[in-house]
């Protein structure tokens, strides 16, 4: 090394040296950091500030720190301290004693880093369950509450009840994460507009009468089914759910799901072919563009057919146009652009199928192969499939376009040829989507099973719809759920208490539905031990299918509870059919739960039928005759059984004398009988 060189190593080494260090240093603290963080004490996210606890017992407490750390939690009410130590999997979970209720107080976790829970109630905790009639919010998408305006500012006055919101999620295993949409809200004139209906007027009534803070946690999802909140223990016990929760347990995915999807969705629309009109020699004819439709009505879309001269009418209509194009579109590919459709669609263009959708009122974007595309004239078919309610090509705009170029667009809105196909009655009934939420236990795996270990007073439901096509089933699947939930809370029979479905002309629920018999199942589960129903069959609405009058739900569901949970000598239910006794040609009915008498809201008692051993049945006269109806029909000279109340919509008007309505009920036992 010459001295140069020798020089420069000299001068450089300290500041090489001590760029080494400096480096070193900072790798220190970010090591300190990271671990920090990681130690970091992180309760559960169902765990906020403004949470609700469970008076008077051991509410457990859980989450996640760095495996095997030692940190403490402490709870002012008492300022006690518990000691907790992290598992080797980095979960932890204690239990805290509760006093009678009252707040706010705070929850402190401190491992050296403080996590502080702030204005905590300790009151009564419900679980809000179900699907859309539960999940409803005072306004929003399913639509507005009664009153709105003064429920909204009513709430002012409860900020003792809390909402907590679990997300929508499912899966394929159960999970303890606890997917939380949003933490505990305290009830005000903004925030309740976002919670349960049916659960806020719940809890204002029971916070009226009690006036205990009420915190619900609020796990719904509109348009779901009861299997679905199901755990797959209890559902191998059922031979129809067993498949999927045994391939669900060998690991199936939704990558399975989806390519079975598709298969599944191919066959359907292979048996839909086979029942349309349209279908001859092997081939959709009325997709052809070769096919004379000179004699088909015409409509203008987008619309929805029940507007445009095709009322009350479910199933499959073909729409066809023509449309001319110009030579310097040929051999290009072109795109197929709708808004929407309702329900689902089968698209061709020149005959050949150029895509299909299961999907409500999704946009359409098909891509038409250059092969297909030819000078002049072009034919556009589309076969549109309504599952119920309104249907058509209903949103624009409607184009199309050359791939890749959208400067000259065709606009296709306006006449388009049309001919109804094939009746919804005929045909099958489209597979369930591979994404869907109603599939076994899935939703349970990700919305009940992360909130089992929270500590709560009981459970209200409001479910039933979904499930209205397979009504039999129900009488076993919902006293299954029930027990189920029981064994895996860990909290011995809770109350359970539910919504028996509303009266609705259920337009939009497939042809099979059977709301009638799904009421029946609802009523046989009262025999569960500590159950309770509200009768709805009074307060729902012919057109709609999440009725507005959630304020009487919630009060129905409330005296349930303050007799059956809290003790009151109140009046809860309504008339209960009890038994019947034949005499000659009437039938005497006795009820239980008449409270002050029966009673018939108008002139005389509507709603009963009456049938003798052919099983048909009659419409039938009834009188009150002190605690017991005598039923009889001028068509049934021997009758047999009487029913009541069994319609979707039906016109009944038997209550007690507190104003409770029956529950619709029949005396037979007939199997598949409307």
């Amino acid at each position: 090394m010459n001295q140069l060189t020798h020089s420069f190593a000299q001068i450089a080494k300290p500041v090489y040296y001590g760029r080494i260090k400096t480096c070193i240093f900072f790798v220190i603290l970010l090591f300190i950091f990271i671990n920090s963080a990681q130690a970091k004490v992180i309760p559960a996210a169902c765990f906020t500030d403004n949470m609700v606890l469970q008076q008077k017992t051991n509410a457990a407490i859980w989450g996640s720190c760095t495996p095997g750390k030692s940190f403490s939690v402490t709870t002012s009410w008492n300022n006690k301290q518990y000691t907790v130590v992290t598992g080797a999997n980095g979960n932890w979970k204690t239990s805290v004693a509760t006093p009678s209720y009252g707040g706010p107080y705070i929850i402190t976790f401190d491992d050296g880093d403080k996590t502080i829970l702030n204005n905590v109630l300790i009151g009564e905790v419900w679980v809000c369950s179900g699907q859309s009639n539960m999940e409803m919010q005072l306004t929003g998408f399913y639509g507005n509450v009664l009153n709105i305006e003064k429920e909204l500012a009513d709430a002012a006055n409860y900020p003792e009840i809390r909402m907590l919101k679990i997300d929508n999620k499912t899966s394929f295993q159960p999970r303890t994460d606890v997917p939380v949409k949003w933490g505990w809200n305290v009830c005000n004139p903004q925030t309740v507009r976002e919670f349960s209906a049916v659960a806020y007027f719940f809890a204002k009534n029971l916070y009226d009468d009690k006036h205990i803070p009420i915190g619900i946690i609020n796990s719904t999802w509109g348009g779901t089914v009861a299997e679905a909140w199901t755990s797959g223990d209890a559902l191998k016990t059922i031979p129809a759910f067993a498949p999927f929760v045994q391939a669900a347990e060998g690991g199936l995915t939704q990558e399975k799901l989806d390519a079975k999807y598709q298969d599944n969705v191919r066959t359907w629309l292979n048996d839909i072919d086979t029942k349309d009109p349209a279908y001859q020699n092997g081939k959709l004819l009325w997709a052809m563009s070769g096919f004379d439709d000179s004699a088909w009505k015409q409509m203008v879309v987008p619309t929805y057919w029940e507007q445009a001269g095709v009322p009350d009418y479910d199933g499959t209509i073909w729409f066809r146009k023509t449309v001319k194009l110009p030579s310097t579109w040929v051999g290009k590919d072109l795109k197929l652009d709708i808004g929407g459709i309702d329900d689902y669609d089968d698209s061709f263009f020149n005959g050949t199928e150029i895509g299909h959708t299961e999907l409500f009122i999704y946009k359409r974007s098909y891509t038409i192969p250059a092969k297909l595309v030819k000078t002049g004239d072009n034919t556009i078919a589309i076969r549109v499939f309504d599952n119920g309610g309104l249907g058509g090509i209903n949103k624009g705009p409607m184009t199309l376009s050359v791939v890749g170029d959208t400067s000259a667009k065709i606009d296709l809105s306006g006449n388009w040829n049309y001919h109804l196909a094939a009746e919804l009655k005929q045909l099958p009934q489209p597979p369930t989507t591979s994404n869907s939420p109603n599939r076994p236990t899935l939703i349970y795996n990700a919305m009940i099973s992360p909130i089992l270990p929270y500590t709560i007073k009981g459970v209200i439901w409001y479910q039933g719809e979904s499930n209205a096509d397979r009504p039999y089933q129900y009488e076993q699947l919902f006293p299954l759920m029930i027990s189920d939930w029981r064994q895996k809370w860990g909290e011995g029979n809770f109350p359970f208490y539910f919504v028996q479905i509303a009266n609705y002309a259920a337009t939009d629920q497939p042809p099979a539905a059977d709301w009638p018999a799904l009421r029946y199942a609802q009523l046989k589960t009262l025999s569960v031990p500590n159950t309770g129903m509200a009768v709805t069959i009074d307060i729902g609405d012919q057109y709609r299918i999440h009725p507005q009058n959630k304020q009487e739900v919630g009060r129905r569901l409330a005296l349930v509870a303050r007799a059956k949970t809290y003790g009151e000598h109140i009046a809860y239910s309504g008339p209960v059919y009890q038994s019947q006794k034949i005499n000659g040609d009437k039938i005497n009915l006795s009820f239980k739960y008449t409270n002050n008498g029966l009673v018939a809201k108008g002139d005389t008692l509507k709603g009963f039928t009456i049938a003798g051993a052919d099983k048909v049945f009659h419409p039938a006269k009834a009188i009150i005759e002190g605690n017991k109806v005598i039923v009889s029909g001028a068509d049934v000279v021997n009758p047999v059984a009487v029913r009541y109340g069994w319609a979707n919509f039906p016109t009944c008007n038997l209550y007690n004398g507190v104003g409770l309505p029956a529950s619709p009920f029949k005396t037979d036992d007939w199997v598949g009988v409307r």
